[in-house]
């Protein structure tokens, strides 16, 4: 068993390199354009996935600038409010029920 397991690693390290790069949007991959990346995962496992992670991945700062503009410009578009209330005294409407 503990034979495989260097083998399992490397399969599942290779996997989530893979779908980490598919989900990321092109333009915050780092470096090379986005299949070049898919290319070189593919093709070299473990080097290509780590040279992935430290290379290619945008940082974490960006992903989580990315998903904060995504959520405030979803809000108004999809018809709710873009700042909810975060408890019932910040509520207008609950306010006027009083």
């Amino acid at each position: 068993m503990l034979r495989y397991l260097p083998v399992i690693l490397v399969v599942g390290l290779t996997i989530y390199a893979l779908i980490d790069c598919i989900q990321t949007p092109d333009a915050q991959v780092r470096n090379l354009p986005k299949w070049a990346w898919l290319i070189l995962i593919l093709l070299f496992d473990v080097i290509g996935s780590i040279a992935w992670f430290f290379a290619g991945r945008p940082s974490a700062d960006a992903r989580y600038r990315s998903q904060q503009g995504r959520w405030n410009t979803d809000a108004p578009r999809r018809g709710r409010k873009a700042d909810p209330p975060r408890g019932p005294d910040d509520d207008p409407d609950f306010l006027r029920k009083l």
